[in-house]
């Protein structure tokens, strides 16, 4: 691995980089098929119900990153769309299952492998940020939940400015919001489109987070499929 430059300021995305949203997610919709029984309402399996609906919300947020669709939109529909899907009525959703996972799914603690140990010695040397196209309301009982919240001084959401990643004004309106340049400045994130493009338009170098080893159509500055890695060379 090249020898890196000299960094001052790190910034992190959240989801999928250290809050393990996937088995957080899987965890909540589990919970909600059994608390709302939607297995006698419909029929269909837990392992459905959690496949179906990690489809729709993956491509509802791809939506939303565009701006082809509003908040509000993707947190009312994603059920709705996910629940008929499976071939359950509209009129039999029931009411409360949207909000009951926007109220417990950011509750939940799983975080990656190694994420407060390297963020323990990260903190010892660079200053630390967020860069989340989350809501900023769900993002930080993310972050308090999982004990997150005390390692990073500026956590910039899409909501702060209306722009998501990976549109660059947002990395700049984070750069100026730390008050330091993009050459100091490093990247950190699962995401090709919106971390890695997204940083490398901003000027920024960027950290490939790439647990499942896929092979990346971009190259980033660097790449590591282990949070533990980020200690080999920062």
């Amino acid at each position: 691995m090249r020898k890196p430059k000299t960094y001052r300021h790190l910034f992190f995305d959240l989801d999928h980089t250290l809050w393990d949203f996937e088995k957080n997610s899987e965890e909540t919709l589990y919970y909600l098929y059994d608390h709302f029984k939607l297995g006698e309402l419909g029929n269909f399996s837990r392992e459905s119900f959690y496949k179906k609906y990690s489809f729709v919300n993956t491509r509802m947020w791809d939506l939303f990153h565009k701006g082809k669709i509003t908040q509000q939109q993707l947190r009312e529909n994603r059920f709705t769309k996910s629940l008929t899907g499976l071939g359950m009525a509209a009129a039999d959703i029931p009411e409360g299952l949207s909000k009951a996972f926007t109220d417990i799914c950011p509750t939940k603690t799983a975080v990656f492998p190694f994420t407060h140990e390297v963020l323990d010695y990260l903190q010892q040397k660079y200053t630390l940020h967020i860069i989340t196209n989350g809501f900023k309301d769900v993002q930080y009982i993310k972050m308090k939940s999982a004990k997150l919240d005390t390692y990073f001084s500026e956590v910039v959401t899409s909501e702060c400015i209306n722009i998501t990643k990976p549109d660059k004004r947002i990395f700049q309106h984070a750069l100026e919001r730390a008050g330091v340049t993009a050459q100091e400045s490093l990247m950190i994130g699962d995401s090709l489109d919106a971390d890695i493009l997204g940083a490398m338009n901003a000027g920024i170098d960027q950290v490939l987070f790439n647990p499942e080893k896929k092979r990346p159509r971009l190259k980033p500055t660097y790449e590591v499929h282990c949070l533990s890695q980020l200690k080999e060379f920062l």
